[in-house]
């Protein structure tokens, strides 16, 4: 995790935002509201989890699974599986 120090204000505003999705899910709950809008609000909350650990797992692989100096295949191969996961999570 010290890898993504440089992203560390970005994802901590992801999960903030994601935070702030669970606690509106908890509130509409509470207060019995439409369960379209609440299904809704827990699709987005899916998203950002799902772009959330697609960011970590991107630079999980760029930066542990590459070596530190890469070929061209490993790069290529690297791409490849990033944009799996990306397609993945969406």
């Amino acid at each position: 995790m010290a890898d993504t120090i440089q992203d560390k204000k970005k994802l901590l505003n992801r999960v903030r935002r994601i935070r702030g999705q669970v606690t509106a899910i908890e509130k509409a709950l509470e207060r019995e509201e439409d369960c379209s809008a609440i299904l809704q609000t827990l699709a987005a909350c899916r998203g950002a989890l799902n772009g959330l650990m697609a960011q970590l797992l991107e630079d999980q692989i760029r930066n542990h699974v590459l070596d530190r100096k890469p070929s061209t295949d490993s790069v290529e191969s690297a791409e490849k599986l990033i944009s799996i996961v990306k397609s993945y999570f969406k």
